[in-house]
């Protein structure tokens, strides 16, 4: 018979917003009675008092050995949920409870401290944890292999990369045996293999070893992959629970407003993970074909022009055009890494066009994103969920399928042989 690892019940937590600390003087009294029509015409009720709900309402119950994916947009109260349940925040209203030690992985360099070396950080985080010094030394050498930190192991923190200090963060939270992992999208810093090595340790910890995952991510893929049933948070509040597709694609059907073929897209403000050094700012795409306002066709091909803005100078290695079904399955991946070319950029803004030549895939609506990596797979910009694209029917000879035919995917059929 299972337990209950997570309960959480009426959980809210309220910010003050737009005040300072400290004393304060008549004159900013009365520049803030001022602003309180403007307040109310740009931001409504909610914020007239200075104040806002992070999270409001939210209940939720989580069984031991669980993998429970929580998504939701930039600001949807995802980060807040878990940092009170990590116990770093208060909650305002409500309570939460969690049987066992917890292990908690953030953002980069969680619970160290950067005087210390990587060495001393490890013995600190797992007597943080409650774990004997004996128990640390015993998993002390699998921690440092994983992390792969080797020669700078008794070098401080401080002048580890961003990406050094989340592999040894998150070694450290994976193997000092925590009864409940608790991971923030700080994953997508790190490059692809040790995503890779995350996501197989993180099934470890679940399916082998029984203990409870909370996971925070914008990759639909790695949440279907890892995780039993998902939750989806909107403005603070959970709107919906249960298994892991359906709540996806609930996930992408809001995130995602149709698109119009031919018109440039903004990216600029879409769900994203990398560290920036290029990112995808605006596509648009068309058929090679004017039927169907340009939108592409099944079995027909498809024009991408994509506009990246580089901040320094930088190589791209990998730039691939991805395509999602509306349950977040990933059909089409088209990288340009299997050409062999590279993409060498100066900073500001460059136009790159790319070409599907048949797109194989039957009439309907699917989610196209991009990925844009440098060299040894370094993440520089990964956008799952950019626009929603449709796939209209071509119903001229040999070209596509005509609506309502099950399947996803267009195969062309040769007749070979008939007697």
């Amino acid at each position: 018979m299972s337990r209950v690892a997570i309960q959480v019940e009426g959980l809210g937590k309220q910010y003050r917003v737009g005040h300072a600390h400290g004393p304060r003087t008549l004159r900013e009294d009365l520049v803030d009675l001022a602003r309180i029509p403007l307040r109310r015409a740009k931001r409504g009720a909610s914020l007239e008092d200075g104040t806002v709900w992070a999270l409001r309402d939210v209940s939720l119950e989580v069984q031991q050995g669980e993998v429970v994916g929580i998504i939701g947009g930039n600001g949807a109260g995802k980060s807040t949920l878990l940092k009170i349940l990590s116990r770093i925040v208060a909650p305002t209203e409500g309570w939460a409870r969690i049987e066992g030690r917890v292990g908690s992985l953030l953002e980069a360099g969680t619970g160290f401290h950067s005087e210390l070396t990587g060495r001393e950080n490890v013995y600190m985080s797992g007597a943080i944890l409650g774990m004997r010094r004996a128990e640390i030394t015993r998993k002390f050498d699998e921690i440092v292999a994983f992390a792969d930190i080797g020669p700078f192991l008794d070098t401080p923190v401080k002048r580890y990369s961003s990406g050094m200090q989340v592999r040894l963060a998150f070694a450290v939270a994976a193997h000092l045996e925590p009864e409940v992992l608790i991971v923030d999208e700080v994953l997508a810093v790190g490059d692809a293999e040790f995503q890779r090595k995350c996501l197989g340790r993180m099934q470890d910890v679940s399916r082998g070893d029984g203990r409870t995952v909370l996971f925070v991510s914008h990759n639909m893929d790695a949440v279907q992959r890892l995780c039993d049933r998902a939750v989806l948070v909107e403005r603070g509040r959970l709107v919906a629970s249960g298994t892991t597709a359906g709540v996806v694609g609930q996930y992408l059907a809001r995130a995602n407003a149709p698109s119009s073929a031919g018109a440039w897209i903004d990216l600029s403000s879409v769900e994203r993970t990398g560290n920036g050094v290029a990112r995808s700012v605006k596509a648009r795409y068309w058929s090679d074909l004017d039927a169907a306002g340009c939108r592409p066709y099944s079995d027909g091909p498809l024009t991408v022009r994509l506009a990246i803005e580089a901040a320094g100078a930088c190589t791209i290695s990998s730039l691939a055009v991805t395509l999602y079904d509306t349950m977040g399955t990933k059909l089409v991946n088209a990288d340009t890494i299997a050409l062999g070319h590279t993409l060498r950029l100066d900073p500001g803004e460059h136009h790159v066009t790319l070409r599907i030549p048949e797109l194989h895939l039957n009439p309907g609506v699917y989610i196209m994103g991009f990925w844009l990596a440098g060299p040894l797979a370094t993440v520089y910009d990964f956008v799952p969920t950019g626009f929603e694209l449709e796939v209209v029917p071509q119903l001229s000879p040999g070209l596509g399928r005509a609506p309502g035919d099950d399947g996803l995917v267009t195969c062309r059929l040769e007749l070979v042989e008939s007697d």
